[in-house]
């Protein structure tokens, strides 16, 4: 697939998450074959007044590439310069525009999913941008309730020169509950010419090869299912090219996951910015016997005691049948 003139080499994405894909996390996505990465949003404003700790999230290395970074505000006249700054001290490959966050602190401002009220702000804002950089630029949107007036919001992203559109079958009212009506992106894809991503409940192999069949969508972007699972890229990956599901012994995989996330923490410096207990709770999500774990990490004083207690967890429920992860847990 190409996204411009960006070839990925793939069609699993890793959806832009706040206090998730920070470059750690990030390139644990792509060991597990995540083809695009994209950093946490940015804050136009943020770039322009130079907050360095929000902006030091466009951070990436070499071995990343090809990487996107997201970029959110109200206007053109903030995103667009804000654009521009990014590529020239980042160099991604792709910027990608947020018209998808149903967070109230960025609707409150008119920013993120507040944009689809506005389909000419929207035009104004990708045709700005894309004349200010160099790289492809993209659009991550969610859906309204009116069929018709979210493919007139898809049409303008692609004619003001979008290069490819990613679209989360949710309204912004849903946020992250209910189901997310892929036929949205099936009908995007049936209208462009670029390049349609579709996002939202794709958790495993079974949902990404359904989705892809029925929206017939360029690629697909992970959002939710890999905050504390990485390891999802693959499994996911391996069902599409083999119809078939990755035995593993989830526990264990989680784990040696969390502590080669630790040391990518260390390395890029992150450690006094990420949440390690947090993130420590993600990584046990679904675990038989994680719930216990869980309030233990809760009151962790350091990561080597976070460490311990995830260790105990493997050890106290060992995987006998390749298959520990427990749903609903």
């Amino acid at each position: 697939m190409k996204i411009g003139n960006v070839k990925i080499h793939g069609n699993l994405f890793l959806a832009p998450m706040a206090d998730v894909t920070n470059p750690a996390f990030r390139m644990l996505c792509k060991k597990y074959g995540a083809a695009l990465t994209c950093s946490e949003m940015i804050s136009a404003d943020a770039v322009l007044y130079e907050n360095t700790r929000t902006t030091s999230r466009g951070i990436s290395c070499e071995e990343e590439k090809p990487f996107a970074i997201q970029l959110f505000g109200n206007s053109a006249s903030t995103i667009a310069p804000a654009a521009n700054i990014i590529e020239e001290k980042y160099a991604p490959d792709i910027i990608d525009i947020n018209f998808g966050c149903p967070a109230n602190v960025l609707v409150k401002d008119g920013s993120g999913s507040a944009l689809l009220g506005f389909p000419e702000k929207i035009r104004d804002i990708i045709s700005s941008v894309c004349g200010k950089v160099s790289v492809p630029v993209t659009a991550k949107m969610r859906v309204l309730h009116d069929m018709r007036k979210t493919l007139d919001i898809a049409r303008i992203i692609e004619e003001a020169g979008a290069s490819a559109v990613t679209v989360h079958g949710r309204t912004q009212a849903q946020q992250y509950a209910g189901k997310a009506e892929h036929e949205y992106a099936r009908n995007i894809k049936n209208e462009l010419s670029i390049p349609v991503i579709a996002n939202g409940d794709i958790d495993d192999g079974f949902s990404a090869k359904r989705i892809l069949e029925y929206t017939g969508c360029d690629g697909l972007m992970i959002g939710r299912a890999a905050m504390g699972n990485p390891y999802v890229f693959m499994e996911i990956s391996h069902f599409l090219h083999s119809g078939e599901q990755i035995n593993t012994d989830e526990c264990a995989q989680r784990l040696a996951d969390f502590k080669e996330y630790v040391k990518l923490l260390e390395l890029y410096g992150l450690q006094e910015y990420v949440d390690v207990r947090m993130h420590a709770q993600w990584f046990t999500r679904g675990i038989k016997g994680g719930r216990h774990i869980r309030q233990g990490i809760s009151k962790a004083r350091d990561k080597n005691s976070i460490l311990q207690l995830m260790e105990s967890l493997c050890m106290q429920f060992p995987d006998k049948s390749s298959n520990s992860v427990i749903h609903g847990n």
